[in-house]
């Protein structure tokens, strides 16, 4: 009898407990963002959800494919995902809010502005915007994750065309090359010609040349996002 007890104890003793699952069965979303880093323009979300039926091959980081492959995937994502959605935080955001909490405000409308719910979104980073779903920041997850990879590069192909578009309103400052980011080429520019309404007044090279946007410290009204949004048919 006692031998019996002393190998149940021992059985006791050495158990693992199961790791158990709390992700929901369902639909997932991924979530990446483009635009943190840039002086000027818009930070853009996009929250895709894929079909497992319909795979998309060569998905990967946006930052690891060439400009010519993003295209291609950004055609191919928008015409064979479930759905999709790009949303923006924009440049008048970014400096009431911050760049982070403009950088989750664009996430949570790219996730809202999705035709279907998603049962569980993955988001790139370590942090998570406010959602009515369970939620899970990876690190690095645009390299891990096909879904979060396809919003990677929805969001930085969206952002690349608005830069383009920028650019031929103000060709000075060379947004179609250097995409906003602060390249010796954009400061000479904005040395020489100031600040344009679409500069991030609370990024420091931006007040250095302009000062800090009029009314950047009052309570503003949010204006309607820029969202766009897809589905397969």
């Amino acid at each position: 009898m006692r031998s019996n007890k002393s190998s149940a104890l021992r059985k006791f003793l050495g158990a693992t407990q199961s790791p158990l699952s709390w992700d929901a069965p369902g639909l997932i979303a991924g979530v990446d963002e483009a635009g943190r880093g840039p002086l000027a323009g818009p930070v853009v979300a996009a929250a895709v959800i894929l079909d497992d039926l319909h795979p998309i091959a060569g998905l990967a980081d946006s930052k690891k494919l060439t400009a010519l492959r993003r295209e291609k995937l950004y055609e191919e994502i928008r015409a064979r995902a479930l759905c999709f959605c790009i949303a923006e935080a924009s440049v008048e955001e970014i400096d009431r809010l911050n760049i982070l909490g403009a950088t989750l405000l664009a996430m949570q409308r790219a996730v809202q502005g999705l035709r279907l719910k998603p049962a569980k979104v993955l988001v790139d980073g370590n942090r998570l915007p406010v959602l009515d779903v369970l939620a899970e920041a990876i690190v690095k997850g645009d390299s891990k994750i096909k879904a979060i990879s396809a919003a990677s590069i929805l969001a930085k192909v969206h952002r690349d065309h608005w830069c383009r578009e920028l650019d031929r309103e103000y060709p000075q400052y060379g947004f179609a090359a250097h995409k906003g980011y602060g390249t010796a080429e954009h400061l000479g520019a904005l040395g020489t010609y100031g600040a344009c309404p679409q500069h991030r007044r609370s990024f420091a090279p931006i007040r250095a040349v302009s000062g800090p946007r009029p009314g950047a410290g009052e309570t503003a009204a949010v204006p309607r996002p820029d969202v766009e949004s897809g589905a397969y048919p």
